[in-house]
């Protein structure tokens, strides 16, 4: 390849926060019509590159240039002047405003000096539709679910010309269809010329859309291959040091008997507009699968659950008929929730780690009124131990860690309760595959000691690997239920797609 084809062009660069070191001596070399992988566990430097190059954090030493001249953007303004864009996984989206007001913010048309309302829709009307986007730019933000914020968010990315697109994650939280749209787009930017950064967990989508791949660990540049030179294997072997040999752990102990009583029966489960009549069971030890696309209905079905969301039918724990109006008495009933939506939903991000832990557990770590202190840090410096969360401290801002991590946190936030019912709603969403592996072994650690588990996801080889059974959803109703091991990837998806005859 010719050296004309070089856009991105990074040596020797480092950024270093007082005595901790986020990034030693980077290399990354990225090429026009190309896709160019930035793979690594969550806490090896790749949040670090990304801010570098969208001008959040300046580096402290090296030197970055792009189409050769020297590249420092002070601002993320300045470096989308200069032709780089980003499509953040962590949302950076108001809530309080429209799609289309999202999508054009702070570049918004304006008409004898106002933003004109009506100019700010039709072209981000026109942006969506040539994207292949099914979202509609007059909703409000706040209102649309995590997929489609998602959607939102890469429109937002898209929307100005750029010779450089950074996708962080972008699949995280988006289903297979919704993926293939993204795909798509990436496609029709590397056909224009387009150099394209990707960040991805996803080994099977990192196979598919990538070029070349750069491997960083502990924020330091390990290599660079072709994605024909390499295997998915060597690849994670040079990501973690160590070899995976299995991503998803085998069951511990026997599978719960069918015949058992179930920890959990539900029975005709409705919420208006949302799903209607959904009934299933699920026994102490078992984990059942939920799958389905983006508007099937099960996080709603999940809200509904832990009583966040309003919904008729008949739930009942150990035999016994309960009502769920609220969280609280979700937590007093033994169950726990594992929300998608960790920013929002999930932590106190401006709280340190070991108030989080504790949060949703407080009366096991209190006494007259008063947080037994002892107690609170025994538990989180027992679940950073556990779950292997990477901090320097349980006094750490949880604002600080890596996405992974924070993900980490919510989970031990919900194992410090000792749920007898656990919902998982995307757990492992944002978590790299070392940390995958981690969490997948605490669930398979938990189903063993009787918990029964709820685990939605997106990423259906992981509701296959980690199932005892999958029910599947489409457009609010239940389409199947049935023993993991009599599904296949394509039966799943036709009942996922509603396409069952």
């Amino acid at each position: 390849m010719a050296e004309a084809d070089i856009v991105l062009h990074m040596t020797g660069v480092r950024k270093t926060f007082g005595p901790v070191v986020a990034l030693s001596n980077m290399d990354l070399t990225v090429r026009a019509g190309r896709v160019h992988t930035i793979l690594g566990e969550n806490g090896a430097g790749k949040s670090t590159l990304m801010k570098i190059l969208a001008g959040v954090q300046p580096p402290t030493a090296g030197e970055i240039t792009l189409d050769g001249a020297p590249y420092y953007p002070a601002t993320p303004q300045e470096a989308g002047a200069r032709g780089l864009a980003i499509v953040f996984q962590e949302l950076s989206l108001c809530n309080n405003l429209s799609v289309a007001a999202n999508i054009l913010a702070t570049r918004e048309p304006t008409r004898m000096g106002f933003i004109s309302d009506r100019k700010v829709t039709a072209q981000a009307r026109a942006l969506v539709r040539d994207l292949g986007l099914p979202i509609d730019v007059t909703a409000q933000v706040g209102d649309l679910s995590i997929a489609q914020r998602q959607l939102v968010e890469i429109a937002k990315g898209l929307s100005h010309d750029a010779k450089v697109v950074i996708f962080d994650e972008p699949t995280s939280s988006l289903s297979d269809s919704e993926a293939e749209i993204l795909f798509g787009i990436i496609g029709r930017l590397k056909a224009q010329g387009k150099a394209v950064i990707y960040i991805s967990h996803r080994m099977e989508e990192i196979m598919r859309l990538s070029d070349d791949i750069t491997v960083v660990r502990d924020g330091k540049y390990v290599d660079t291959v072709a994605r024909e030179d390499t295997t998915i294997d060597a690849l994670i072997a040079m990501m973690v040091g160590r070899e995976m040999t299995e991503i998803y752990p085998p069951r511990i102990g026997e599978a719960p008997d069918p015949q058992a009583a179930p920890a959990l029966r539900v029975t005709g489960l409705a919420q208006t507009g949302a799903f209607e009549g959904v009934s299933f069971e699920v026994r102490h030890g078992e984990i059942l699968g939920f799958f389905g696309l983006i508007g099937s209905g099960r996080s709603e079905v999940m809200n509904a659950l832990f009583g966040t969301g309003v919904a008729r039918g008949t739930v009942e724990i150990d035999g016994a008929p309960v009502t769920i109006r609220s969280a609280a008495e979700a937590i007093e009933h033994g169950i726990g929730f594992v929300t998608e939506n960790r920013k929002e939903q999930g932590l106190v991000l401006s709280h340190a780690l070991r108030p989080n832990v504790s949060m949703a557990a407080l009366p096991r770590f209190s006494s007259r009124g008063f947080v037994r202190s002892r107690a609170e840090r025994r538990e989180a410096l027992s679940e950073v131990d556990r779950l292997g969360i990477r901090t320097n401290s349980i006094e750490t801002v949880t604002g600080t860690l890596s996405g992974g991590n924070q993900q980490k946190v919510v989970l031990a936030k919900w194992l410090a309760t000792r749920p007898r019912i656990l919902i998982l709603d995307e757990p492992t969403r944002g978590v790299d595959v070392g940390a995958k592996f981690e969490i997948y072994r605490i669930i398979r650690q938990l189903a063993s000691e009787g918990t029964a588990i709820l685990m939605v996801s997106s990423e259906l080889p992981e509701v296959l690997g980690l199932s005892d059974r999958v029910l599947i959803m489409s457009e609010g109703r239940v389409t199947q239920t049935a023993p993991r091991d009599t599904l296949t990837p394509e039966r799943v998806m036709t009942f996922a797609t509603g396409h069952v005859q």
